[in-house]
């Protein structure tokens, strides 16, 4: 048996000590469970009480935003019932206005009535009377010269028998008006004008190669707004430009002309281009002859033109055409002069005269005259178409100034001549009218100008002030509209006095008074010379541009009011002194011709039409006319409107018809 004391001893807890313990464990556990629940307890009270706060909070804002569009609403209300009230006010003011102004307007309506019956009660002395005093009124205003006021007075006392015509209202106007009107009279009663046709080889825009193709549109466009009836034959070339003819159409009869000894048919078209009638001869035998890549420059020019001239002819005389003019043009058709004398003046044209213009000679041998029908043995004669200096050959240009009843002579030159000619030229001296090179007045038209940052016209000059301040922006002048702008357009600096440039430059160192001056040269040193003058004056008035600007040109034209030129006779390509009057700017002489004088009694060059309308002036005398805004402005009116080219080809229309 073991013994107790191998045992291991087991300690055995009290019941008592053993409840104490675990009653203080629970004890301790309740506890802290107990702090547990109540942190858990404080927090999420705290985070309820946040909420409600939060809620509270976003209740107030809205109500606040509401409350502010609420009241912004009723700001506005009130301000649109306020606006309202205005614009109402306003209605009853401007009605009130307008009644007012129509009880004057009937007022005044019954007082012009009453005046016109007072002036229709008129008899024809008082009527004379009443325009000749008014011609006197038109002198003291510097509105007329006194050589144009005494053929003004001459003009109304011829048309004394008639003077009733004269629109009464006008009477009532303005001298400008009954000026305008006066210039009429030989007109009154002869609203058809003339029928003028052009026999030539360019027309713009159908085929341009020089100059003749503007000058025959803008004439003919011209003369048609001045009552004439204008048309003009062509042929019809390959390279025309059809696209721009009104109405193309094709007459179904062929119509025949003589050429080299046989007739020959040709195809007619016919058709309008810029307002004018516009026929078209095609050869069908000859159709070689212009359908060619070029207008001129080929061996046989002399036959294509010869046929062409007769053809023409030919058709007018069988489609019973009576022109009162046939306007011929260089020596292309120069030949329809003759033609015209030997061949068709019986064939019902007995009432038809020749009017030639023309500047470039053709020389050929006497026997081509035979293609179209004329005699070379009773042509080629030192009277009629022997050249003046090869007497073996003819000279076409020659038989077109032999054969004409009137010949002008486009020139802008003081001799008035062409090299070759003169002894012909002094024969025929009764014959001759001179005029300026006329513009392409689609480009040159301050209009129509597409250069042009506002467009004008005599009627309404208000876009001229546009371009002065616009030309001002781009050069860097100071945009001042009250300024005074002196352009100047030089293309062969060398004829240039730049001293006397200078001169006048230096003396006008005022800030109302601006230059302007484009040299269209490469003359490095003459740019020079005007760039260090440009850096002397003071305030940047002087402006020199180098170089060709088409864009700026026309600008200077437009923004300048006084246009300094070197003469009124040098440079015609570039034809300053005629651009500037286009554009309403006043031409004066850097180096005036004082010794000039016109070469023949019917001449009416630019150099003479400025000096009538605006003497010759200084810039100094032109900056005091300036002062008068009133004259000055009847000035450049007057000069805008006056187509200088247009009134010499109508003075020479009425002359032929007085033969």
């Amino acid at each position: 048996m073991q013994s107790a004391a191998n045992f291991p001893r087991i300690w055995n807890p009290s019941p008592i000590g053993s409840s104490s313990k675990v009653q203080l464990v629970n004890l301790k556990q309740h506890r802290k469970a107990h702090a547990l629940h109540c942190l858990r307890s404080e927090g999420h009270e705290e985070k309820l009480e946040n909420s409600s706060q939060d809620k509270l909070g976003v209740s107030s804002v809205v109500k606040e935003d509401k409350h502010k569009d609420i009241w912004n609403l009723f700001r506005e209300a009130q301000q649109n019932i306020l606006y309202l009230n205005k614009q109402r006010l306003a209605a009853v003011e401007e009605l009130e206005k307008l009644k007012n102004e129509k009880v004057e307007l009937l007022e005044r309506l019954n007082q012009l009535e009453a005046e016109s019956q007072i002036v229709i009660k008129k008899d024809k002395s008082s009527l004379l009377w009443e325009l000749l005093l008014r011609v006197d009124s038109m002198v003291l205003n510097g509105l007329i010269g006194t050589e144009e006021a005494s053929s003004m007075r001459q003009l109304v006392r011829e048309h004394q028998a008639n003077i009733s015509e004269f629109p009464l209202d006008v009477l009532q106007q303005g001298d400008a008006q009954v000026l305008a009107e006066l210039r009429q009279l030989p007109n009154r009663g002869k609203r058809n004008g003339l029928h003028v046709i052009h026999i030539c080889t360019e027309m713009d825009p159908l085929v341009s190669v020089g100059p003749l193709a503007s000058y025959i549109t803008g004439l003919s466009c011209a003369l048609q707004g001045k009552g004439y009836l204008v048309e003009v034959i062509l042929p019809k070339y390959s390279t025309l430009d059809l696209d721009e003819v009104e109405g193309l159409r094709e007459i179904e009869a062929d119509a025949y002309s003589y050429f080299n000894g046989q007739l020959y048919a040709n195809r007619i078209w016919n058709g309008v281009v810029s307002g004018v009638g516009v026929t078209f001869i095609q050869p069908l035998y000859y159709s070689s002859m212009f359908s060619r890549d070029k207008v001129y420059g080929y061996p046989d020019d002399v036959d294509r033109f010869a046929y062409f001239s007769r053809a023409s002819l030919d058709y007018i005389a069988k489609s019973g055409k009576q022109p009162d003019v046939l306007h011929i043009h260089n020596w292309q058709t120069a030949i329809v002069g003759p033609l015209f004398w030997d061949v068709f003046v019986n064939q019902g044209l007995e009432g038809t005269r020749i009017l030639l213009y023309g500047l470039k000679l053709c020389l050929v041998p006497p026997e081509r005259l035979e293609l179209c029908g004329l005699d070379p043995a009773s042509l080629h004669r030192a009277d009629r178409l022997q050249d003046n200096t090869n007497p073996q050959m003819v000279n076409i240009l020659k038989g077109g100034i032999v054969y004409s009843n009137k010949v002008v002579i486009m020139s802008s030159a003081p001799s008035k001549s062409i090299p070759g000619l003169e002894p012909t030229l002094a024969v025929h001296k009764e014959k001759l009218f001179f005029a300026p090179y006329g513009l392409d007045n689609s480009k040159w038209d301050p209009s129509i100008d597409v250069y042009l940052p506002q467009n004008y016209s005599a009627e309404n000059l208000l876009g001229k002030s546009t371009c002065k301040v616009e030309l001002q922006r781009q050069l860097g002048l100071e945009e001042n509209g009250s300024a005074t702008i002196v352009g100047c357009i030089f293309s062969e600096i060398s004829g240039v006095d730049l001293e006397s440039l200078k001169s006048i430059i230096r003396s006008r160192k005022k800030n109302d008074v601006q230059f302007v001056i484009m040299i269209m040269n490469e003359d490095q040193m003459i740019i020079n010379e005007m760039e260090r003058t440009q850096d002397e004056i003071e305030g940047g008035n002087l402006k020199v541009v180098t170089g060709s600007n088409e864009v700026v040109s026309h600008l200077i034209y437009a923004g300048s009011d006084i246009m300094v030129c070197l003469n009124f006779f040098q440079d015609p390509l570039l034809q300053v002194p005629l651009k500037a009057l286009k554009y309403g700017t006043v031409p004066i002489e850097l180096n005036p011709q004082t010794g000039y004088v016109g070469t023949h009694e019917q001449e009416a060059t630019t150099a003479n039409f400025i000096n009538s309308l605006f003497g010759r002036m200084s810039l100094d005398q032109a900056l005091d006319l300036m002062k008068d805004g009133r004259l000055w402005k009847l000035k450049i009116v007057e000069a805008m409107e006056k187509d200088l080219c247009c009134d010499v080809h109508i003075s020479a229309y009425t002359s032929i018809k007085s033969l």
